[in-house]
């Protein structure tokens, strides 16, 4: 999942009628706000490769292209990698 120039820095697998996947959202959402980085969200359902390799650990979330978080976000370490810093 390698990030294109200038594409969204943060991707979040995610799947309709996931709770942790709304809960995810919501914290990169407002971390992105604070850093002004994009994000974007991918239907982990609409791609079977995506489905077969991340469907027991949706949502799962991608910084740079690689793989960060699964099933929860950690707002301070989410912050930490798109800002470079330790997370506190």
């Amino acid at each position: 999942m390698a990030d294109v120039a200038g594409g969204p820095r943060v991707v979040v697998l995610t799947r309709v009628g996931c709770h942790l996947c709304d809960e995810a959202i919501a914290v990169v959402e407002a971390v992105c706000a604070e850093t002004g980085d994009r994000w974007a969200t991918r239907d982990v359902d609409a791609d079977p490769e995506l489905r077969r390799r991340y469907t027991d650990e949706v949502p799962v979330t991608f910084v740079d292209g690689a793989q960060h978080d699964y099933w929860r976000v950690d707002p301070a370490r989410l912050r930490a990698a798109l800002t470079g810093s330790s997370p506190r």
